[in-house]
């Protein structure tokens, strides 16, 4: 009995300690991500006369909003923009980064892959601003690639690529964000038993088909990483539209800065970051849901 209690009373310590060792983090984390989403969507439900500054000076709750965002032909163009910059980023962020990753982890030597790793991340070094910046040089009127295209008679003239908005972001946020898609690509790659990729060579399978049924189905939790790592921040991406778009092309991100700013309607602003928030939600999970089922399938 006395056992028992003396148990007890060390699991309820262990308990307090661990908290009292998360608490600061914790306390953080609510201060800084709990209580800023929460009052997004408080004023989501309100209306714009009850809203004056950061203060609430009356709570009529509405969904008038939400009917607004959703019903909306401009909100509902403006998202699906996002949507679609989003995904066409990620799959060029993905696609370009497996390779990498597949490079590196399979082909390089295992004492010079931190160099490597350490070259990938190289561009953290500077900042997101000055390499939007840089891209900005590169496909602007006169830019680095029209002055190359012209030197090469590939052009009749000057020219800008940043005229076609989504190719132009597509490039510059998959070159941002490509880092991010390698790194979890490679972890993935790393964790591959190599004795099962000499096993399927050894029972007739070549190279490539053995990359196929055993490297890319085992590198699966790394590519759905990248994919989730890419996609989420890029739909909200605020700067990029700026510096690339010159405002002239929306995405959900600028448009929310024009509600909650310019017009300074908070109310509606909150409500199309909070359904925004939900639809990236809905769709990174039934993303994720697809993938337990592909990957439930090879396994069977």
């Amino acid at each position: 009995m006395s056992v028992g209690n003396a148990t007890a009373h060390d699991g309820l310590s262990e308990g307090v300690k661990g908290l009292r060792l998360i608490s600061p983090t914790l306390i953080y984390c609510v201060l800084l991500t709990a209580v800023p989403l929460a009052t997004v969507v408080i004023f989501s439900f309100l209306t714009d006369q009850s809203v004056e500054g950061n203060k609430i000076v009356a709570a009529p709750v509405t969904i008038a909003n939400y009917l607004t965002v959703w019903t909306g032909r401009v909100y509902q163009l403006i998202m699906a923009r996002s949507l679609m910059v989003s995904v066409s980023v990620t799959l060029a962020t993905v696609l370009l980064a497996y390779p990498i990753a597949y490079y590196v982890s399979f082909c390089v030597p295992p004492k010079r892959k931190a160099i490597w790793l350490f070259l990938i991340t190289i561009p953290f070094w500077t900042s997101y601003v000055v390499r939007v910046f840089l891209w900005q040089v590169i496909l602007g009127y006169k830019g680095v690639l029209s002055s190359t295209l012209e030197i090469l008679h590939l052009s009749d003239g000057p020219m800008s690529f940043m005229t076609n908005a989504p190719v132009a972001l597509t490039i510059t946020l998959a070159h941002a964000y490509a880092p991010f898609a390698i790194l979890p690509i490679f972890v993935a790659l790393e964790k591959i038993d190599r004795s099962l990729l000499e096993a399927g060579q050894d029972l007739g399978e070549s190279k490539f088909r053995t990359f196929l049924r055993v490297t890319l189905p085992l590198s699966v939790p790394g590519v759905v990483a990248a994919v989730l790592i890419v996609f989420i921040p890029t739909v909200g991406d605020y700067v990029t539209p700026n510096l690339i778009g010159d405002g002239k092309y929306p995405l959900i991100a600028t448009w929310i800065e024009k509600i909650l700013l310019k017009q300074n309607d908070k109310a509606l602003g909150s409500a199309i970051a909070v359904s925004a928030m939900l639809i990236v939600a809905a769709v990174s999970v039934i993303f994720v849901m697809l993938n337990r089922k592909y990957l439930k399938g090879t396994s069977r």
